[in-house]
């Protein structure tokens, strides 16, 4: 495999702030806590840094405050070797913060968010990308930020021949429009964002994908934790297993591990199922670290993790 394609990433930046509780509080209550730790986060940070690390050329499109968070973000992201000149420094708006609380015991955790800066994302900030996403492999998106800016930028990368990833978090209860799907190559919800977009929250996840790649979306693939991931293509449905290698510390990021693995795959040339199953071992192995970012690993423990997968 190659080990330099060319990913560009337009979306979010967030600094999470991370508790770790006994167990998740219910509505109105408070749990007293152990550690507390602040590490970079928001998913389109994370699904850059994943991309880097796994060995990837990426460029991150992004709007961070010019505050101090902000500084130490550009920082990090320096650090994980990501081009940052398309990072937008805004000088009104605050960066965007993530508060966590993470179920020491099970790994599960709730996030709030303020998005400050991300809410920002405009239009003209991506056009100033243009030159990063035509001459991009693969183009990733979320939803952290404004949907005209989403629907910017899937349409750059389409109409220069550039795959392209959605990855509908936090997916619209009011689904998403339709001519914005039509410019996305690979959808990857997970259960819940699954059923939104669908229309059907009651539905079951599998039903509401396959609704979703009726409605003309190339590939979708499903993610489901514990239950590994559904890759739907070409009116195939393949069954991608969880990787386990050791108890879940955190499943923060596991998800936009899978993003960013992805896309650093297809960049090289390799098969959506190839590539989804290699970032699903990706993805088992970012659960059992603490932090976004901090869990994410490297394309050298990946690629030995498959191996051993492959050999057994």
């Amino acid at each position: 495999m190659s080990h330099r394609g060319r990913v560009t990433v337009v979306g979010s930046s967030n600094t999470d702030m991370i508790v770790r509780v006994p167990r998740l509080p219910a509505v109105g209550e408070s749990v007293i806590g152990g550690n507390f730790s602040m590490v970079g986060g928001g998913k389109g940070a994370n699904q850059a840094v994943a991309a880097s690390r796994m060995g990837s050329e990426v460029t991150f499109v992004a709007r961070i405050g010019s505050d101090q968070l902000g500084d130490s973000t550009v920082d990090s992201l320096n650090r994980e070797k990501i081009d940052v000149q398309y990072i937008v420094r805004d000088r009104e708006c605050a960066s965007g913060v993530a508060l966590i609380s993470v179920d020491e015991c099970l790994g599960d955790n709730t996030i709030a968010i303020a998005p400050g800066s991300n809410a920002l994302l405009s239009v003209s900030d991506v056009l100033a990308a243009r030159s990063a996403i035509e001459n991009s492999d693969v183009l990733v998106c979320q939803l952290e930020i404004p949907i005209d800016s989403v629907s910017e930028a899937l349409s750059i990368a389409r109409t220069a021949g550039v795959i392209t990833i959605l990855n509908p978090a936090p997916a619209p209860a009011d689904g998403l429009p339709v001519e914005l799907l039509k410019n996305v190559d690979i959808l990857i919800p997970n259960e819940t964002e699954a059923q939104l977009l669908s229309g059907d929250s009651d539905s079951d996840p599998v039903v509401a994908a396959r609704a979703i790649v009726a409605r003309g979306v190339c590939t979708v693939i499903l993610t489901r934790g514990a239950r590994g991931s559904i890759l739907f293509q070409n009116g195939v449905e393949i069954q991608i297993e969880r990787f386990v290698v050791g108890p879940v510390v955190d499943t923060t990021a596991a998800g936009d591990c899978f993003t960013g693995a992805l896309a650093a795959l297809l960049s090289e040339g390799n098969s959506v199922e190839m590539s989804a199953r290699i970032a699903n071992v990706a993805a088992g192995l970012s659960v059992t670290k603490s932090g976004a970012q901090p869990s994410l690993p490297f394309r050298e423990s990946v690629m030995d993790a498959f191996a051993h997968v492959g050999a057994n």
